[in-house]
């Protein structure tokens, strides 16, 4: 008998004697009890007191290192994580989405952690704004981590994953996180729990762990704190009523069940490779973690003249499962997580079979123990008139076809669900995925496309990805998670900054126009990362263009573009004083007035952002560029990226053009 423990202020807490039983979908014997009394309130202390500061003295580089750390101790140490999920009903394919895709989700939160945030403890969200006519006053978003803690309430399908991708943009952020998994999979949760938290990768009270109820928690949240949710619409409902979460402002975001459909495009008819994919993703769908999942397809909308084809080859599919004992390799469909789960799924059949006819499935359980149940498909002729296929889920093995007349028929099909996670549209033909994108995008969280052209890579309907949202509206819940650095913000405080561009530059980290610059005493491009500081800046020597030079570079690039070249037609052109020079001579002139050739710190030119040409330059005229350093980030142990801002002004002091120029930098000579 497993004794789940509960992890609350930095210690392990054994269940109580109230502590509830957990069953094997298997077997359904006992195995495990988890329960805890537990002190909630210290547990928040620990979290905004200890943990809370700790994450906040890293960066989000620091962050996003641990969590890659993080992420691959725990593929080394899973092994055992599978053997306890097979407990649950899912089958070793079940549980690799589960277990590896909840580190692969830690992953990939890691490196977009490296690659689109600053090495700095603030975000910079959008571009700086004049306030002012002179640019002594300026405005700017930035984004800090909030000062409480992050309570994860989790379904209990994905014990592993769903922790996961929560944790991860929560971490990355900086805030702390109390987590409490649904308790029939507890025990799954608890061991890769265990794993991270005795690993030691990230501070003390970064993580918490509830094991069986959390008791008055939520009413002891604040504004700082916030809550994801994942689970049933009456679940959320309840828990987002709360008046004390509502007088407190406290955030909460859900991700609830949903009656998601999937659309056969009229294109796809019998022998065509969407066609057949069209069957498999179903299938897929039908039998992964025995369609408990809230992405599963419930609704299948075919065009009329295809239903019965749809029907008989799905079935045919259907046929082919495996339903067994889930540690087998050969099992292709497991069980459901308990027997009072697939009572549920029973009921909720039962209302679904007053509107539609069951043309697949047997009420007969495959296996004798276990919460075991076979694959149910039904046919509703009439959807139009129908209510309960549109708002009853039931969370199993179970998918009603339905017929559609046209695209907009299939939209508003599709659309009678209310709100949805995903809807999935099986076509070849353009003008269908943009009709339907069109006619129920604003009804659901994510549109899943897919054809010949793209199902040998495509990830298939039902698979939230890390860097897409996941979430939808209405019935779905109205939140989002995931979406890469999107669900970062989730556990941030958007905050409007005003002031002068010194003031801005010291809160935001970063150099910005109108701060001071320090003139360099050494070309900057002979110091070392570490060396270079924000603000250092060059003021290159001038540089007069000649009308040989336009010419010399409009036939040497093959850019003979008449404002270049023939003088009568450049002053008929409003942005033309007459022949003006390239922007790209410009820029080829700029870099050879401030580049020091010889080999030193900086390695490369890696790229250049926001280019901005703001005046003509004619032969005659002059140049000259002011680099200075505006941002450093460290990217491996032996260099980092510098972003330079570089201003093109003329002999009269004028801008010309203004752009940001990236380059990685030793940090050693």
């Amino acid at each position: 008998m497993l004794q789940i423990q509960s992890f609350a202020a930095g210690k392990w807490i054994a269940p109580s004697a109230k502590a509830r039983p957990i069953y094997s979908a298997v077997t359904s014997d006992q195995i495990a009890q988890a329960g805890s009394a537990l002190d909630t309130q210290a547990m928040l202390d620990h979290a905004r007191n200890v943990g809370g500061p700790a994450l906040r003295k890293l960066t989000f580089h620091d962050r996003a290192r641990r969590l890659k750390t993080l992420a691959l101790h725990l593929k080394a140490h899973k092994k055992p994580l599978y053997q306890l999920s097979y407990t649950t009903g899912a089958t070793h394919a079940d549980s690799q989405i589960d277990i590896d895709g909840g580190i692969t989700t830690m992953l990939v939160f890691a490196s977009k952690g490296r690659r689109e945030l600053p090495d700095a403890h603030v975000y910079l969200d959008g571009e700086l704004e004049q306030l002012s006519r002179n640019g002594t006053f300026m405005g700017q978003h930035i984004c800090t981590p909030m000062l409480g803690a992050a309570v994860h309430i989790n379904a209990y399908n994905f014990p592993v994953w769903g922790m996961l991708e929560k944790l991860a943009p929560t971490l990355l952020a900086g805030v702390p996180a109390i987590i409490k998994p649904a308790t029939s999979t507890v025990h799954v949760a608890e061991a890769a729990f265990r794993i991270m938290v005795e690993s030691e990768i990230f501070p003390e009270g970064s993580i918490q762990f509830i094991a069986g109820g959390s008791g008055g928690l939520l009413g002891q949240l604040n504004a700082q704190d916030s809550v994801a949710f994942t689970g049933s619409a009456d679940t959320a409902l309840m828990l987002r009523s709360s008046k004390h979460l509502l007088q407190n402002s406290v955030r909460f975001t859900a991700e609830q069940d949903s009656l998601n459909a999937s659309i056969l495009g009229p294109d796809a008819t019998v022998g065509t490779p969407e066609f057949d994919l069209f069957i498999d993703e179903a299938y897929r769908e039908i039998t992964t973690k025995a369609g408990q999942k809230c992405t599963a397809i419930r609704r299948i909308i075919a065009p009329e003249a295809l239903v019965n084809p749809v029907i008989e080859a799905l079935s045919a599919k259907l046929d082919t499962v495996q339903i067994g004992d889930p540690a087998a390799r050969e099992t292709t469909m497991g069980a459901l997580v308990s027997n009072a789960q697939r009572a549920d799924v029973q009921a909720r059949l039962e209302a679904l079979s007053t509107e539609a006819k069951r043309v697949y499935g047997t009420n007969k359980a495959p296996l004798e123990n276990g919460a075991f149940m076979s694959p149910q498909l039904l046919h509703c002729a009439n959807p139009d008139a129908a209510k309960a296929i549109h708002e009853v889920e039931a969370f199993g093995p179970v998918s009603t076809i339905m017929p559609y007349r046209d695209l907009p028929h299939a939209a508003a099909l599709a659309n009678r669900g209310g709100g949805s996670l995903v809807a999935s549209v099986i076509t070849h033909d353009p003008s269908v995925a943009s009709t339907l994108a069109m006619g129920i995008a604003a009804n659901h969280g994510r549109l899943y496309f897919n054809d010949r052209d793209s199902m040998a890579e495509a990830t298939g309907h039902g698979a939230p990805l890390p860097h897409m949202v996941h979430g939808g509206p209405g019935r779905a819940g109205g939140g989002e998670e995931l979406g890469g650095i999107r669900g970062v913000m989730h556990y941030m405080q958007r905050t409007a900054i005003q002031g002068s561009p010194r003031i801005l530059a010291a809160v935001g980290q970063t150099w910005l126009p109108g701060a001071p610059i320090v003139e360099a005493k050494q070309h900057p491009f002979r110091r070392t990362f570490e060396e270079l500081e924000l603000g250092e800046s060059l003021l290159t020597d001038a540089r007069e263009i000649t009308l040989e030079n336009i010419e010399h570079f409009a036939h040497f690039t093959g850019d003979t573009f008449y404002a270049h070249m023939d003088e009568t037609a450049a002053k008929a052109n409003p942005f033309f004083p007459g022949r003006v020079a390239h922007g790209y001579l410009l820029l080829s002139f700029a870099a050879g007035l401030f580049v020091e050739p010889n080999p030193g710190p900086v390695l490369a030119n890696t790229g250049l952002n926001n280019l901005s040409f703001q005046k003509p330059v004619s032969a005659g005229d002059s140049i000259r560029a002011r680099l200075t350093v505006k941002r450093k980030t460290k990217r491996t142990e032996d260099y980092g990226e510098v972003r330079w801002h570089v201003e093109l002004t003329n002999q009269d002091t004028e801008m010309v053009a203004t752009y940001e120029l990236l380059t990685m930098v030793a940090y050693t000579q």
